[in-house]
């Protein structure tokens, strides 16, 4: 394994991508960045574009409009790359199940990788499920 992927598995870049969220889950996540949690001292670091990103976090419903979106923000990445589905909304749609609006879960229009349960799930569960994310990219790393 060369330098370059040994770094990325050092240091996850994040994308965050939210389809229809409440808000509640990008409050923890911007908790995850504050002096308690620190997570950008394991080199975790929020990015503004998906193509330099490794990981995608997704929270909220999964619309109707943001699909196809959400889609074409998985294409733009790089590859190897996880896909981690933030909160219960991601996961099965929360309490926003059977509305005509969102009718799939996240994981019928993106591979998801690693789920993060919770309504909103804590910054300590948050570090766990990317630590899973980067056991994803290392084992993806080594089937190529």
């Amino acid at each position: 394994m060369n330098l370059f992927y040994k770094a990325l598995l050092k240091s996850p870049w994040v994308f965050h991508l939210s389809t229809a969220s409440c808000n509640n889950c990008d409050i923890e996540i911007l908790d995850l960045l504050t002096p308690r949690f620190d997570a950008e001292r394991f080199g975790v670091l929020l990015v503004g574009s998906p193509r330099h990103a490794d990981v995608l976090l997704v929270t909220g419903v999964m619309t109707r409009k943001a699909a196809p979106r959400a889609r074409k923000v998985y294409e733009s990445m790089a590859k190897p790359c996880a896909v981690v589905a933030f909160g219960a909304c991601a996961m099965d749609q929360g309490m926003f199940k059977g509305c005509y609006t969102a009718p799939v879960p996240v994981d019928q229009v993106l591979p998801v990788d690693v789920y993060i349960p919770g309504c909103p799930p804590k910054p300590e569960a948050m570090i766990l499920g990317l630590v899973k994310a980067l056991g994803v990219v290392k084992e993806k790393l080594g089937r190529q």
